[in-house]
């Protein structure tokens, strides 16, 4: 049997993404399946769609590569996808690792890994692009209102505007992680880019979603546009050296002045896709036809313009009596590891 099933690492709460896959991996082959990986995965919504998921040690375990590697091979994966933030760095510096078994590992080179988890960095890419972005201010001169926040931070944590100059305090001076930067106004919309490279790093589509509503950190109310915002970033990103897959890039744009100001680059898949999923950017087929029929993509932008996506809540309900759908057993979670079994710790954020 061919390696043809995709597993989705920290999968938590994207059943949408997870569904995306099933649907991409049924039109190609039929008798593969999609498995998942969690932290918590009889606590995992995604986990429970999916066809078979897996308790993984956390990202930060020294044997977390091991792991994952000796699940691909048992289960005959052909291609991962990660995440979350905290396990990208890890993959990065071990796809060969995954190349050597057959396994196609998405995910972009350390280079740009790194550069998208600290902010300084990411600034000077933006730059480097002739992306415009929030001006940011040394520490002895700093102009206000401003934003702090650390730079290697995520989900918004630690971020906050300072309106005055009385809110700087010294501890926030003092913490050689926060970077200072201009304070965007509410005249700016804010937007996530959902954007694709192929396996040779070309850009071959971007989706601009504008975030209407926002719900702890992630959209909940949204729009497709293909305005100003797709016209600027259509040129200026197709020299993001050593992407691949899905990379969001977060701005926020000015529709009166059509002024844009690049904030983040993630090099992963955004809790958002599965609106630019809808509008016809399908990237889990596409990713399929690359690396598992080596196909080759040309460049898309026949999606749907000013589609709106308005979320709400759903449930999985799970009889825990009854359950029996994570398979991966005590004894051979150790013979993955070698070691004996993870302590507790607390849930990754996703």
């Amino acid at each position: 049997m061919a390696n043809n099933n995709v597993l989705i690492l920290s999968a938590g709460r994207r059943v949408e993404l997870v569904e995306a896959f099933q649907q991409a991996l049924q039109r190609h082959f039929p008798s593969a399946h999609v498995f998942t990986t969690d932290l918590h995965a009889t606590l995992s919504a995604a986990c429970r769609v999916s066809a078979q998921s897996f308790k993984a040690p956390r990202v930060t375990e020294p044997s977390y590569v091991d792991y994952l590697l000796k699940l691909c091979v048992k289960e005959k994966i052909g291609l991962v996808v990660p995440t979350i933030d905290t396990e990208l760095n890890v993959l990065a510096v071990n796809k060969a690792r995954f190349e050597a078994k057959g396994i196609h590992l998405v995910i972009s080179d350390p280079e740009l890994v790194a550069v998208c988890r600290d902010k300084r960095a990411t600034a000077d890419t933006y730059a480097r692009l002739n992306i415009d972005q929030p001006k940011i201010y040394d520490k002895d001169n700093i102009k206000f209102p401003s934003f702090c926040k650390p730079y290697d931070g995520s989900c918004s944590i630690g971020a906050l505007p300072l309106y005055t100059p009385d809110m700087l305090t010294q501890e926030l001076l003092d913490d050689e992680k926060n970077m200072f930067m201009e304070l965007v106004g509410k005249e700016y919309s804010e937007y996530t880019i959902d954007a694709y490279y192929d396996r040779h790093s070309k850009l071959c589509c971007l989706v601009p979603r504008e975030r209407l509503e926002i719900r702890a950190g992630e959209v909940s109310k949204g729009a497709t546009r293909k305005n100003y915002v797709y016209h600027y970033l259509r040129q200026r990103l197709v020299e993001l050296g050593g992407a691949r897959g899905c990379i969001t890039v977060q701005v926020f744009a000015n529709p009166q002045t059509q002024s844009i100001k690049a904030l983040e680059i993630n090099p992963r898949f955004g809790g958002g896709y599965p609106l630019a999923h809808a509008a016809g950017a399908d990237y889990p087929d596409w990713l399929i036809r690359e690396y598992l029929l080596g196909e080759t993509l040309d460049f898309y932008e026949g999606w749907k313009n000013n589609l709106l996506m308005l979320r709400y809540d759903a449930k999985i309900i799970v009889d825990e009596q009854l359950d029996e759908t994570i398979p991966l057993c005590n004894t051979w979670k150790s013979e993955l590891l070698n070691v004996h079994p993870e302590p507790k710790v607390a849930v990754d954020e996703h």
